[in-house]
C-alpha cells in the first residue's frame, strides 16, 4: 500500500491576511480608474462672467455672441450681430435655435444663464465627430474627431413660438416699407406691439 505524506496546513502569517485585501482593493481602484478614463468626456462649462438671469430650455432659441475654435486655437467660426430694420423685435446677437445645434453645444447652453459669458469645451463625439464638417466649396473647415471650444455671451433666448411668431411681424413690416417705397423719409420702422 502506498503511503501519502500529509502536509500540514501552515497557518497564516501575521499581516497576510491584510496584505491580501490591500491587494484586492488596489486591483479594483486601478480598475475603476481605467474605466473612469476610458469613459465619454462630457462638456464642460466653465465660467468667465456669472450671469444673474434664467437658463435657457433645450427647445428654445438663444441669442449669443461667439466665437468657436478648434484645440490649436484655430478660429473657424464666429458670429455677427444681425442689423435689423426693425429695432427691439429681437434681440442682440445671433439666433440659433438649441434644437438644431450639435449636441455639445445645446447641452452646454442650457447650463448657461441670462447675460453671462462662458467657455464651452465640446469633445468630438458630442460636436461634428468622424465626419467633421466642410463649407458649401467642400473645404475642410473641422476637421474629423476634433475637439471644439466656444468663447459664448449668452445676451438673450425666447421659446422657439415666439421667435417665429418675431420672425413673421419682421417679413410682413418689411414686405409693407417695400410697398410704401423703402419707408418715411429715412426713418427706421418700429415694431407693432413688439414684446420686450
Amino acid at each position: 500500500m502506498t503511503e501519502i505524506t500529509r502536509v500540514p496546513i501552515q497557518p497564516i502569517a501575521r499581516g497576510s491576511l491584510v496584505k491580501l485585501w490591500l491587494g484586492v482593493l488596489l486591483a479594483v481602484l486601478l480598475a475603476a480608474g481605467l474605466a473612469w478614463t476610458a469613459r465619454p468626456k462630457g462638456v464642460d462649462v466653465d465660467v468667465v462672467a456669472e450671469g444673474t438671469g434664467p437658463s435657457p430650455a433645450k427647445e428654445d432659441v438663444i441669442f449669443v455672441r461667439y466665437t468657436g475654435k478648434l484645440a490649436d486655437g484655430t478660429v473657424f467660426d464666429r458670429s455677427q450681430d444681425v442689423q435689423l430694420p426693425i429695432q427691439g423685435l429681437l434681440p442682440q446677437g445671433s439666433p440659433l435655435p438649441l434644437s438644431r445645434m450639435i449636441p455639445g453645444f445645446a447641452e452646454g447652453a442650457v447650463r448657461m444663464r441670462k447675460g453671462g459669458k462662458y467657455t464651452l469645451f465640446i469633445p468630438a463625439d458630442k460636436g461634428y465627430g468622424a465626419e467633421g464638417q466642410k463649407d458649401q466649396q467642400g473645404n475642410e473647415v473641422i476637421p474629423p474627431n476634433s475637439d471644439l471650444t466656444f468663447d459664448v455671451e449668452l445676451v438673450d433666448f425666447m421659446s422657439e413660438p415666439d421667435f417665429q411668431r418675431r420672425i413673421q411681424v419682421l417679413q410682413q413690416a418689411m414686405q409693407m416699407q417695400q410697398g410704401q417705397g423703402g419707408g418715411r423719409g429715412g426713418q427706421q420702422p418700429q415694431a407693432p406691439d413688439a414684446p420686450q
